[in-house]
């Protein structure tokens, strides 16, 4: 038995059965490489759903963790601390907010985005009490927790959670004139992500964005980018609403905020929405912790420093380029922003899985979105050369089919 079969079957009796990773057990990773415990090199093409834009143990963020750990790590929001307040500064003046929320995971972030949207419809906007309503849209993934999944489209993250929370609205996602129309005087905020992650890498149609913008400022409704897996320069802009020069009343960040090496969220708004907000509201015993500041403060200068926007959007260009060259029966298509790039496999030629498996095999790990969605997004701190070596494994692989295979003539 492999060290990897070893853990593997650990793992299958010890844990819950809620996901379904791939078979690769890894033990260890620098930049956009991994090796697994048996000691096979694995280029990286998901970085943790955007969790590691800025590689794999990146040295100057994991020097701030080190020496972090040896002054202070704790206080609750029962003090101050002195990494809280800089972090904070300096998230709020690379996104242009006057106010930020820190918390821990998205999901924590999207949840603090609906109680300051609701609570700002009722004191602000004077929506009757009980009546507020939030627009999503068809495809969105914001979380697990019971209030996101009671409106997401997918039944599966439903299934068997009820009863949900009620006061909120699905409208088709990259359709203006239907959000609209869904408008009514209750309607207090407008939750969207700029392009669809776990939706399959859905990209709106240019002008889009712009649009929400508008329409949310014509009904007095607040516009919340949840930017968790597009923002922090993984599109190829610090935020993907920026490819449309849109400024949103809120945002919600996570993620790459702590570039894989702690839980790190954020809820950025206006004065006037952020204003809503009383001492006993709304908290978090780790939330703002001087450990995640210290991280985060390395994490975001990674991203400044060393320009990984224009990275990803250089890189992301050329790579889609690449892949839009295969010729394959099996590839439906290629879209994306920067470097979160989804392939879309024809039905007919199987699920996305297989081409994940596969590709996993030659060492290159991604991961199925959506079942038919490969996606592709490597650390911004790839270098060319390696996504050539990978492209190779690419081509091969994409060019496969794992569709059902028709029947021999004659055969039972």
């Amino acid at each position: 038995m492999t060290k990897s079969e070893m853990y593997l079957k650990e793992a299958k009796q010890w844990a819950a059965n809620n996901y379904k990773p791939l078979d690769v057990v890894l033990e260890r990773g620098q930049g956009a490489w991994v090796w697994d415990v048996d000691g096979k090199k694995y280029l990286d093409c998901l970085s943790a759903y955007s969790a590691v834009n800025q590689g794999h143990c990146n040295p100057t963020i994991a020097a701030a963790a080190k020496a972090q750990l040896d002054r202070l790590t704790l206080t609750a929001r029962a003090f101050h601390n002195d990494q809280m307040g800089p972090f904070l500064h300096q998230i709020c003046e690379l996104a242009g907010f006057p106010k930020a929320l820190p918390m821990n995971t998205g999901a924590e972030g999207v949840e603090t985005a609906m109680k300051a949207v609701r609570k700002w419809g009722y004191k602000v906007k004077k929506i009757p009490e009980g009546k507020a309503e939030i627009i999503g849209f068809e495809g969105n993934f914001h979380g697990r927790t019971i209030t996101v999944i009671s409106w997401s489209s997918e039944a599966q993250y439903k299934d068997g959670f009820g009863p949900l929370t009620p006061g909120f609205k699905l409208v088709k996602f990259g359709d203006a004139d239907a959000l609209e129309k869904a408008i009514t005087p209750n309607t207090a905020g407008v939750i969207i992500e700029p392009i669809q992650g776990e939706g399959g890498v859905i990209v709106p149609p240019a002008g889009y964005l712009k649009r929400v913008r508008e329409i949310c400022t014509k009904h007095n409704v607040l516009m919340v980018a949840d930017e968790v897996q597009t923002g922090l320069a993984r599109t190829g802009k610090m935020f993907a609403c920026q490819w449309e020069n849109v400024k949103p009343d809120a945002m919600i960040l996570g993620k790459a905020l702590a570039g894989g090496m702690y839980p790190v969220s954020m809820f950025l708004a206006t004065e006037e929405v952020m204003g809503v907000f009383q001492p006993g509201d709304h908290g978090s015993t780790f939330g703002g912790n001087p450990l995640g500041a210290a991280i985060g403060r390395a994490a975001l200068d990674v991203l400044v420093k060393e320009n990984l926007a224009d990275r990803a959007h250089e890189l992301g260009e050329w790579f889609m380029g690449e892949l839009r060259k295969i010729k394959s029966d099996s590839i439906k298509e290629v879209r994306g922003k920067g470097l979160l790039i989804g392939v879309e496999m024809h039905v007919e030629a199987g699920t996305a899985r297989p081409y994940c498996e596969e590709l996993a095999r030659r060492g290159v790990l991604c991961k199925e979105t959506h079942d038919q969605v490969v996606r592709f997004a490597p650390p911004l701190t790839v270098e060319k050369k390696d996504l050539e070596w990978a492209l190779t494994a690419i081509r091969e692989v994409l060019s496969m089919n794992f569709g059902k295979k028709p029947a021999m003539a004659g055969a039972r």
